[in-house]
């Protein structure tokens, strides 16, 4: 591991300054993600600024019947608070579904948001990987990629986000607050992370040097009825093959509002705006719930040894809906 400095900070305004000043420093959180490849030599930084005694550890409730969630909430935290699990019981299933207790408990929300691809091609130095590397070439396209992107990929990168949290996030239209050497700003997760297309380097809209600070949940009466569910390769600690937050409104039979979110599936979490719109005045039956899969899945471009994940992600809307509209409890 290369020597760095580090530097404790307990004032955004500093760690905005601090980070300035030194543009090869990363902000600190958790350390659950960036210590990792630090290790193996992907993230060099030259000093660390430990952003975890900042003032940004609060969750509290908005004018408009939302929630606004601190950058340095740690995932435990966010998964016990009260509020969220009433009002937003996804984004609770979300965050338990990811890493273990222990991680959970160092974890924070603005480092999750931030946490980098879990491809073993990125992790390995010794291999090519135009997000590590650029224009050195995607090797997952041709070797180990059952687990990689089936929408919004490109040629020159195919990896997923690794993020739960930020899928349920996603499905409820969350807005990711920052502070720069500019000021203060605010960025739609929707267009938070970048598309792929032939800079995968480039991941978030963030502007050089920002910081999170927050996460802001508007009010949505729909999340109350909201399920998340992860699929995986074991029973605990691991990345999704494919997940989804689902959360649907239904009155005499009819879908009045949903939302959905996939995760696994993308480099980003992939908001399944296509299926919305069939569902949304459908009748809440199977047949509706299958043409809402389709609909989004018909843009689904998977490669030779992931197509299962179609046919995953298709099974997983029916069957989180239909739960939902049955109201069957998890």
């Amino acid at each position: 591991m290369r020597e760095f400095g580090y530097r404790r900070v307990s004032d955004v305004a500093t760690a905005v300054a601090v980070l300035d000043a030194e543009p090869h420093a990363r902000f600190l959180g958790g350390g659950t993600n960036l210590v990792d490849l630090m290790k193996t030599g992907v993230e060099r930084p030259a000093l660390l600024i430990d952003v975890r005694e900042l003032p940004l550890d609060r969750i509290e409730s908005t004018e408009d019947g939302g929630l606004r969630i601190g950058a340095t909430v740690t995932n435990s935290d966010l998964a016990a608070h009260p509020e969220v699990r009433r009002r937003y019981p996804a984004l609770t299933q979300a965050v338990l579904a990811g890493a273990s207790g222990q991680l959970r408990n160092m974890a924070t929300v603005g480092g999750n948001l931030l946490q980098r691809t879990r491809c073993g091609y990125f992790a390995d130095v010794t291999k090519p990987c135009n997000k590590r590397v650029p224009g050195s070439g995607c090797p997952a396209v041709e070797g180990e990629h059952h687990n990689h992107a089936i929408l919004g990929a490109s040629g020159h990168c195919v990896a997923v986000h690794p993020s739960d949290m930020g899928v349920a996030l996603t499905a409820f239209d969350a807005a990711v607050s920052y502070e720069s050497a500019d000021g203060p700003g605010e960025l739609p997760l929707a267009q938070f992370y970048l598309p792929v297309g032939d800079t995968p380097h480039l991941e978030t809209a963030l502007p050089p040097g920002a910081l999170i600070t927050g996460v802001t949940l508007p009010a949505a009466p729909v999340a109350a009825r909201s399920r998340y569910r992860k699929v995986r390769e074991r029973a605990s600690y691991a990345f999704a093959i494919g997940s989804i937050a689902a959360a649907l409104d239904v009155r005499d039979g009819v879908v009045r509002d949903a939302r959905l979110a996939f995760g696994a599936v993308a480099s980003r979490p992939w908001r399944a705006r296509a299926a919305e719109e069939v569902l949304v005045g459908a009748p809440a039956d199977a047949t509706t719930f299958a043409a809402a899969a389709d609909a989004e899945l018909a843009a689904a471009k998977p490669l030779p040894r992931n197509g299962y994940k179609v046919t995953l992600m298709h099974n997983l809307v029916v069957s989180e809906l239909t739960a939902l509209a049955e109201g069957v409890a998890r």
